[in-house]
C-alpha cells in the first residue's frame, strides 16, 4: 500500500507544480487554492508512504514522478519542447524511478 501512496503522491505533485502556472504568484484564488490543495494532499500522502518505504527511497521517487510527469505535461499541454534529447533524459528519470522500486527491500 505504501507504493501506492507514493505514486498518488507524486501524481499530486505534478498537480501542484502545473498549479502554479495558473496562480500568477498566488493572485488568482482559485488556482491558488487547488494548488495549496494539491501540495498538501502530495505531502500528506508522502507522509503515508514513508512509514514503510525508506526517506531517500521514497523522496527520490516522489520527486522523479514529479519532473518527469510534469515534463511529459508540458509537452502534451503546453507545447514545450519533445526534442529526443528532452524524452531521453525524461526516461532517465523513469527508469531511475523503476531502479529504485526494484532496489527496495519488499
Amino acid at each position: 500500500m505504501a507504493w501506492t501512496y507514493l505514486l498518488l503522491a507524486g501524481l499530486f505533485e505534478i498537480g501542484f507544480a502545473l498549479g502554479l502556472k495558473h496562480t500568477d504568484g498566488f493572485t488568482r484564488l482559485w488556482p491558488s487554492l487547488g494548488t495549496a490543495a494539491a501540495a498538501a494532499v502530495s505531502l500528506y500522502l508522502m507522509t503515508l508512504a514513508m512509514r514503510s518505504i525508506p526517506v531517500g527511497t521514497a523522496y527520490a521517487v516522489w520527486t522523479g514522478i514529479g519532473a518527469a510527469g510534469v515534463a511529459a505535461m508540458g509537452i502534451m499541454l503546453l507545447g514545450e519542447s519533445a526534442s529526443p534529447m528532452r524524452l531521453a533524459c525524461i526516461g532517465l528519470i523513469i527508469a531511475g524511478v523503476i531502479g529504485l522500486k526494484l532496489a527496495s527491500p519488499a
